[in-house]
């Protein structure tokens, strides 16, 4: 699994003219599925990008978690981070996993963000999506389940 995780000062996600999602202060999380991912990658990138401590203290060094500024998580579902750009000039996404493996991945991390006692806010997988956030920062981290 691939993510791209965002500091955010307020996000929010758009569909059909309509805001379906949105939060303060907390994380943008662009998650993206792999045709090979499994659960257990799933529950340790969950696990990871939940417990990372990129919030400045008083002495603004990057010492704070979510939990400790009372941040919120929007996640949005990204499959062309698996876009292979090496030839030609369009992208292919031969990478990124089908609906039937990615869906239920893409929840698994959802509901794991909640058990973790986060306040989270979703896209729609696969829907035309509109994504607006104040970046904090900026500090932003891709963050792959090949290198954990």
């Amino acid at each position: 699994m691939r993510a791209v995780l965002t500091r955010v000062k307020h996000a929010s996600v758009t569909i059909d003219g309509a805001v379906h999602g949105q939060i303060g202060q907390g994380f943008l999380i662009l998650l993206g599925v792999g045709v090979n991912d499994t659960e257990a990658e799933c529950d340790k990138l969950c696990d990871k990008l939940t417990g990372l401590r990129i919030f400045e203290d008083e002495n603004e060094k990057m010492n704070l978690g979510l939990k400790d500024v009372g941040g919120e998580i929007l996640v949005i579902s990204q499959f062309t981070l698996y876009g292979n750009c090496k030839k030609g000039r369009r992208p292919e996404f031969l990478g990124a996993a089908r609906p039937d493996t990615a869906i239920p991945l893409y929840e698994r991390f959802i509901a794991g963000c909640r058990e973790r006692g986060f306040h989270v806010e979703t896209g729609i997988f696969g829907a035309d999506m509109q994504v607006d956030s104040r970046n904090d920062g900026p500090v932003t981290l891709i963050v792959d389940t090949d290198n954990l």
